[in-house]
Formats: C-alpha cells, structure tokens, sequence
C-alpha cells in the first residue's frame, strides 16, 4: 500500500484548543469545552488542548495538523451563549510592535504560526466562540453561557463528522 492510500483513509489530524481564564467566569469557554469534549466520545482523530491563557500554544500545537479548532469566550453584543463558528483567516491578526509572550492572544498567535510554520500551517483553522456575559474574577459560567459550551461541543462533533 503507497503512503498516499494510507492518508487518503486516515481521518485527518484535529487539534482543538480551548483558550481561557477557568477563574474569570464566563472566560471558562474554553477550557470548559475541553473537559466536556474529554468526558465524552471524542471522535477518533481529535485531540483536546486546554491552553488555558498562553496563546502561544495556539503556534505549537499547530505544526503539522491538518485541522486547528480554537474555542474562547468572546464579546461581540450578542446575546451570552451565542455561538459563533469562524474562519480563522477572518479573525487572525499580527501583534502590535513590542508585544511579549505574557500578552499574546490566540488571534496574534495564529498570525505568528502562519508566518512562521509555513507548509506547517494547518489547512484549515476554525475559530469556535461562546458570547461571554460575566467575566469577573471568582464567577461562575453564567446558565446561558453553560447551554453555549455544551451546543458548542456539539458543533465541534458535527464539524468533524461531517468532514469525513
């Protein structure tokens, strides 16, 4: 068998990273997808990376996966629990001059990893977000933000499903 049958029947290599503060309220999207998707049954192919605060992780786990998804809480105006699927490319954006690594977001970081992984960029990057309403410190998810997570699991199940 010729590598090329070989890749053509694996499922492609998925990565979902769950981005967020667990101690700030609705900012606990995602580390809370992460758990939630680890409990459950995660479609062969995925793994789950709670990322926690360092977006610079969003660049190292990106080499050489075919899929990149990144879930966090986001404040657009919608109403909490929204969620919202992007194209990475639509979020994505350079860091402004003289950023270091302790304020580096998953947006500059997926910039960074473009630029700097090249043929190592993953094909494709989804971005997942859950409208966030409380984010104070010591708060717990807000219910509507709760109900966000577990439809934005779902979503990331049926994104990876129908990819196949």
């Amino acid at each position: 068998m010729g590598r090329g049958s070989v890749s053509e029947t694996m499922p492609p290599r998925v990565i979902v990273i769950g981005c967020g503060n667990a101690l700030r309220g609705d900012d606990a999207v995602g580390p809370e997808v992460i758990r939630r998707l680890q409990g459950g049954a995660i479609p062969a192919g995925i793994t789950c990376i709670d990322a926690g605060t360092a977006g610079i992780d969003v660049v190292l786990a990106a080499a050489g996966v075919d899929w990149l998804i990144v879930v966090d809480a986001c404040v657009s105006g919608a109403p909490p629990g929204s969620v919202h699927v992007l194209a990475g490319e639509e979020v994505e954006q350079m860091p402004a001059a003289g950023i270091n690594l302790h304020s580096l977001r998953w947006d500059h970081a997926l910039a960074l990893a473009r630029f700097r992984l090249g043929d190592q960029f993953p094909e494709r990057v989804t971005v997942v977000l859950v409208e966030g309403g409380t984010f104070g410190p010591g708060e717990a998810l807000t219910p509507a933000v709760d109900r966000g997570i577990d439809q934005a699991c779902g979503t990331i199940v049926a994104l990876v499903a129908s990819s196949r």
